[in-house]
């Protein structure tokens, strides 16, 4: 008796702690955590943080802010994804598509910037709540292929301008490659040279750690590709140090070749409530609803995005490295970052793929590596900020340039053209209108898509054959939208003959029947009966038949059913059968 008690007593605390886990994933990996496991972590984090740093400077500038936003939105979540995050890969920071986005909604606007993380953040973290995360579904990989090969042109032709060095360059995208080839005589020689060694430095980085084997077994060759692994790994480091202490040699003598970062905020960022009002130049305040009118479908578009890049980052390295994530849980640990990130100045951040990579190659064990790499990004910000001064613009730009250019996969249409010709058509329109406006082109690829959805369940494809009766199977499910089409074609095929016949309907690919699909077959069993033949329904499942008896269809309770698991066929005295 005092078992079962005990037993009863401990039921509810295991069922807590068990909710907790879920709610708080830390709990299922902190209790084993060991030695070895914060070396690598260790060793991850800071080989992640010396990446992330130069590539937080350069995604501000795709933002339209100034650099030490970048920076702002590149710490607070390692801290938060190490409490609540399902994958010891991802990290979470400032990226090329969401810095592009943010620019498109804000316009550069800091205040702004900060806002839409805070309001980002409420939509994902709701979504999580309210388990939504299904939705991401609906966006199709043309749409998200067109978008992200559209994205990688737009952000790295925008930073052409910072290779040439020349200004006055508007946003807008047609705008903006007719001024950069207007201006071309206007290009300062100095970043220009400074920017093409930057390139060539990165990617023949980038291509030593490709080409590295692992098929040498002597101890030297083995300790030289490891010396390559990490300069290549941190090339972006590399690049930009080598490139501020060039341009520091020049300014030093009074010799301004390049165009520098110049001064930016030093210190930490401040903690403090983001601000719900704005002020123009001329002393206007800008009330909180008209901001977020002034956002528009950025405020739809942004959260989905950030959603969708993550979680497909996480699912691709969980299937790699052989473990399992929870989608929700991903969405609540995004949202949270957003919205503690809009406390610290952020704006809306997401996985990276580049950072994930590195993360996951190094070795990383646990999320923990994350703090060690938002430790790396808190230093820099309270140390370094006077050195990133003489940051050039011109390396910068080659950074972000080298990072946006593996997104434009032309092979992807081949690939489309092969399988399936009609998914280039949401590829195009989304790939295109995103030049126009990155929003426009998400919601009309999606559009599109949901468009030939609907029309594969408005035309379902039907396979009519003549045995006696015809026999018409449904290939591809019945729904509401197809009950017109389907209506048409009995009628065409079996009604509107002379003389009329009957059909037998193949329903074995029936799962979910509504009530329009009821009102249609209830018609169409009175005009079969007008015409002395018959309907016959066959191979329908169990929950189908009962749907269909409970709704007491006229003629069909008395045995115009066809059982094909077992061979037998209920049919009205005097009825054709298949043979």
């Amino acid at each position: 008796m005092q078992r079962r008690l005990m037993r009863r007593q401990s039921a509810p605390c295991c069922c807590s702690y068990s909710t907790l886990k879920a709610w708080l994933p830390i709990l299922s990996w902190l209790p084993k955590y060991n030695l070895k496991w914060l070396k690598m972590d260790v060793l991850a984090g800071l080989t992640v943080g010396l990446t992330t740093v130069p590539q937080a400077l350069a995604y501000a500038e795709v933002a339209g802010l100034p650099v030490q936003f970048g920076l702002y939105s590149a710490f607070m979540g390692g801290f938060i994804y190490t409490f609540l995050g399902t994958s010891k890969d991802v990290t979470l920071g400032p990226t090329a598509i969401m810095s592009l986005l943010c620019s498109s909604v804000v316009g550069g606007q800091p205040h702004r910037a900060v806002l839409l993380s805070l309001l980002c953040g409420l939509i994902q973290a709701v979504m999580a709540l309210l388990r939504l995360g299904f939705l991401l579904d609906f966006i199709s990989f043309p749409v998200i292929k067109g978008f992200t090969c559209a994205a990688a042109v737009t952000i790295g032709f925008g930073q052409v301008k910072n290779i040439l060095g020349i200004q006055g360059v508007p946003q807008q995208f047609f705008l903006e490659v007719y001024y950069t080839f207007h201006k071309i005589p206007e290009a300062r020689i100095g970043d220009v040279v400074l920017g093409l060694i930057c390139l060539a430095l990165l990617v023949t980085l980038m291509f030593m750690k490709s080409s590295l084997t692992s098929d040498s077994d002597s101890t030297c060759s083995m300790y030289a590709r490891k010396v390559v692994w990490a300069v290549a790994t941190m090339r972006n480091a590399a690049v930009v140090i080598a490139a501020s202490l060039i341009a520091f040699s020049w300014e030093v003598y009074g010799n301004h070749v390049f165009t520098i970062t110049g001064k930016t905020t030093r210190g930490l960022p401040p903690f403090r409530p983001p601000p719900t009002s704005d002020t123009t130049a001329n002393g206007t305040v800008v009330s909180f609803g008209e901001i977020v009118k002034d956002f528009g479908g950025g405020l739809a578009v942004i959260p989905f995005m950030g959603l969708l890049e993550s979680i497909a980052i996480a699912k691709a390295f969980a299937s790699q490295n052989d473990y399992r994530i929870d989608a929700n849980q991903e969405l609540l640990a995004i949202g949270v970052t957003n919205i503690m990130g809009s406390f610290v100045s952020a704006y809306p951040v997401t996985g990276s793929f580049g950072r994930t990579a590195v993360n996951s190659q190094t070795g990383v064990c646990t999320p923990a590596g994350g703090v060690v790499t938002s430790v790396i990004v808190l230093l820099s910000l309270a140390f370094l900020m006077p050195a990133f001064y003489y940051i050039p613009k011109a390396s910068l730009a080659a950074v972000i340039i080298c990072a946006v250019a593996p997104m434009v996969d032309y092979r992807v249409v081949a690939k489309m053209w092969r399988i399936r010709k009609l998914d280039l058509l949401p590829f195009f329109v989304t790939f295109l209108m995103s030049f126009w406006a990155v929003q426009y082109g998400i919601v009309g690829g999606i559009a599109v898509s949901g468009a030939l959805l609907l029309y594969s369940m408005a035309r379902p494809q039907i396979e009519v054959t003549d045995h006696g009766v015809l026999v018409m199977e449904l290939s591809s499910g019945l729904s509401f939208p197809a009950t017109e089409y389907l209506s048409h074609i009995i009628h065409t095929r079996a009604l509107q003959v002379s003389p009329p016949r009957s059909v037998v309907l193949d329903c074995s690919h029936v799962s979910v029947i509504d009530y329009t699909v009821i009102s249609e077959l209830r018609d169409l069993l009175r005009q079969f009966k007008l015409r002395e033949v018959h309907l016959i329904f066959a191979g329908l499942q169990p929950s189908i038949l009962k749907v269909l008896l409970a709704a007491d269809l006229e003629g069909f309770s008395q045995g115009t059913f066809l059982m094909t698991n077992t061979k037998t066929i209920q049919l009205q005295p005097g009825e054709e059968r298949c043979p």
